[in-house]
């Protein structure tokens, strides 16, 4: 899960993008009438488990392709096939208009089981890179990977779409870190423009049908025109989220499910939030003892100063942004996001130690290039919707703030709870979140996750994760039911990036439904 929406981030309450552990980094349309798609003859067809209306989307066939034509962050291999697969934007109205879901394949290499789909998190991150993830492993071998950019995301039509590049640039530089009565009532005229934008650029009916709920639905479609009977899922942070709504919706149609980096169905907002900042605060932490091991830290040798050394650093970008080769500069903001997209994972310490090195000299380059990674912008420039469709995402999914003492109270204890975020600037109030003038209802409620029937599934919890917390995954596992992987690291999700203990483990109950030991600790 993102730590957008905390208090401190980034106009209209667009914080740092996540960018989990597991990252995401298509072009053929069958069409409405749902008719003319073939596959290759090695292809499962359809499993149709609805009746009525919505019977055309689950008899699709898609038909794979190369995925030139399928915009993702990066160049897919060459070794992926793509395809898209049409979904009733509004379930209730399945005779009405229609998006395109944009999924990936890589092959199954030895003996199918079936299909496992893996999300990556966000909400808002792009899928389809996520089928390469489990390449060299048992699980390649025993299924078809499938990664799918979920609606409104990505290569999926139509995309929530609310700035262009230029306003998003534009937002970036806008500090919003007055908390004065005036401060405040200019970034929530703000978010009045940007939701103006959303509704101009993407429509009220997209945006009303962008949450949790209709991806659930989306996902039944895609494993039953995938060919399976059962749903095999791995999701990531937010992808969690969806893997529990679900099993709760449709606990007898699935298989396995491994949900790593757990987020809380029934998590309070205000409660979430802080408790993610803590987390970040104690991964800047141990990036400090670990960087005042090397000589020439720029935090210096002594980590209980690591925060006021940082804080001198970023400070004065407020009103002074860093030289940079490209001609924006680095402003305060900017070298906040790139510094959090580095705490996602201790492969990424040394590059941060290297852009605080270099702030020190005057120079913003490597910050800069780590904060565009994190806000979806490429080297000409142009953005993926991933702000955009996150703010969509968990407007419709989250419950509102919209009691400004909530929300002040919320900033206070932001700031306490993640000192190297903390700019010195709180009065005890704050602006109202975006999505406290969202012009669309929410779709979620906050709930205990409940699958009666379900069968055995895994979650797995690091102990420092950053922005999902480590007993979240605890109680997920109590709430489903489920048997807990716990791995002990600094990191934001862990499941195929390399950690043998645990990638044996979900292998081995993907593949033969054999749950990880009781207590496994890794």
């Amino acid at each position: 899960m993102d730590w957008r929406g905390s208090p401190l981030a980034y106009p209209h309450g667009m914080p740092i993008a996540v960018r989990p552990v597991a990252p995401a980094i298509v072009a053929l349309l069958c069409g409405l009438l749902l008719v003319g798609c073939t596959s290759s003859e090695t292809d499962s067809g359809p499993v149709n488990t609805e009746a009525g209306e919505l019977s055309k989307f689950y008899d699709q066939t898609p038909t794979w392709s190369s995925c030139d034509e399928f915009e993702t962050d990066a160049p897919l291999p060459s070794r992926l096939e793509c395809a898209r697969i049409t979904v009733p934007i509004d379930y209730d109205a399945p005779d009405g208009a229609t998006a395109e879901i944009a999924i990936s394949r890589e092959r199954a290499t030895g003996d199918k089981i079936g299909s496992l789909l893996l999300n990556p998190g966000g909400p808002g991150g792009s899928g389809l890179s996520m089928a390469t993830r489990a390449g060299g492993t048992p699980i390649a071998d025993r299924f078809d990977v499938i990664g799918f950019d979920p609606r409104g995301v990505g290569a999926s039509t139509p995309a929530v779409r609310c700035t262009t590049a230029e306003q998003a640039d534009a937002e970036r530089a806008d500090l919003d870190t007055d908390m004065s009565p005036i401060g405040i009532d200019q970034t929530e005229r703000e978010d009045r423009d940007y939701i103006a934008g959303c509704v101009g650029d993407s429509g009220d009916d997209l945006l009303a049908h962008i949450g949790t709920r209709e991806v659930v639905r989306d996902l039944d479609i895609m494993r039953a025109v995938l060919g399976d009977e059962q749903l095999n899922f791995l999701g990531y942070s937010y992808g969690t989220r969806i893997g529990a709504a679900y099993a709760e919706q449709f606990p007898q149609r699935v298989r396995a499910l491994v949900l790593d980096g757990a987020v809380l169905p029934d998590a309070d907002p205000s409660d979430d939030t802080v408790a993610q900042a803590a987390g970040f605060q104690g991964a800047f932490d141990d990036y400090a003892r670990d960087c005042a091991a090397v000589p020439a830290c720029p935090l210096g040798q002594d980590p209980t100063q690591a925060v006021a050394a940082y804080r001198a650093l970023v400070s004065p970008l407020a009103d002074h942004p860093a030289a940079t080769t490209d001609p924006r500069g680095l402003g305060y903001n900017d070298a906040i996001t790139g510094t959090v997209q580095a705490l996602y994972s201790p492969d990424q310490w040394r590059t941060l130690t290297a852009a605080l090195r270099e702030l020190a000299r005057g120079h913003g380059d490597t910050l800069l290039q780590l904060a565009d990674i994190s806000e979806g912008r490429d080297d000409e420039g142009e953005y993926s919707n991933l702000n955009d469709a996150f703010n969509a995402i968990r407007c419709v999914d989250d419950p509102r703030v919209t009691d400004r003492a909530v929300a002040g109270d919320m900033d206070t204890r932001y700031r306490a709870a993640a000192p190297f975020l903390d700019d010195g600037r709180g009065t005890g109030s704050a602006p109202l979140d975006l999505c406290a003038q969202w012009p669309v209802p929410a779709t979620s409620t906050p709930h205990r996750s409940e699958a009666s029937g379900l069968p055995p599934v895994v979650v797995v919890s690091t102990t420092n994760d950053p922005a999902t917390p480590y007993p979240d995954g605890v109680a997920l596992a109590d709430q489903l039911g489920g048997s807990l992987i716990t791995y002990r690291g600094t990191q934001h999700t862990v499941t195929l990036s390399g950690v043998a203990c645990v990638d044996d483990a979900v292998a081995d109950y993907l593949v033969s439904l054999t749950p990880p030991p009781d207590g496994l600790t890794c």
